[in-house]
Parts: structure tokens; C-alpha cells; sequence
């Protein structure tokens, strides 16, 4: 009964922290291009260059959370529905 109680006590810490971090900061970089907002490639010499800016964050070099994502749509589905 203990091993339950504290699985459930650590995913309870697990879950506020998440939802702490994604109120407090609910942008984190880009994990496609590391928070540069455009990938690198290297010339024919082997020095790093500027590439093609990244289609997934728009060259901002930050992404929405997930678990923000998630608030906005719930949010969003809450406030069309009270209409």
C-alpha cells in the first residue's frame, strides 16, 4: 500500500511542477533547431553556416509547450461552449 500511495505522491509532484513550469514560461526552444531558428550546415570546408530557417518554430527558435497547447485548446473549447 505505501509503494501506491508514494507512485501516486510522485506523479501528483511530477504533474504540478509540469503545469508550474508551463505557466511560468510556456514557450521553450525548438528542439528541431536547438533555439537558433534556423538549422546549421556546414561549406565544403567544414565551417558551420547558416541553413534554411525552420519550418517548425518560424525562425522564432521557440515552441508552445505541450502542456500549454493542451490548457489553450481546453480553454478554448470551454469559452465556445459557454457562448
Amino acid at each position: 500500500m505505501t509503494h501506491i500511495l508514494l507512485a501516486i505522491a510522485c506523479l501528483l509532484i511530477v504533474t504540478l511542477s509540469y503545469s508550474a513550469l508551463c505557466a511560468g514560461s510556456p514557450f521553450g526552444t525548438c528542439r528541431k533547431c536547438n533555439g537558433f531558428g534556423f538549422a546549421t550546415t556546414t561549406d565544403r570546408k567544414g565551417r558551420p553556416k547558416r541553413g534554411k530557417s525552420c519550418r517548425r518554430c518560424k525562425a522564432t527558435g521557440k515552441r508552445i509547450r505541450a502542456g500549454r497547447w493542451i490548457f489553450n485548446r481546453v480553454q478554448r473549447i470551454y469559452r465556445e461552449g459557454t457562448h
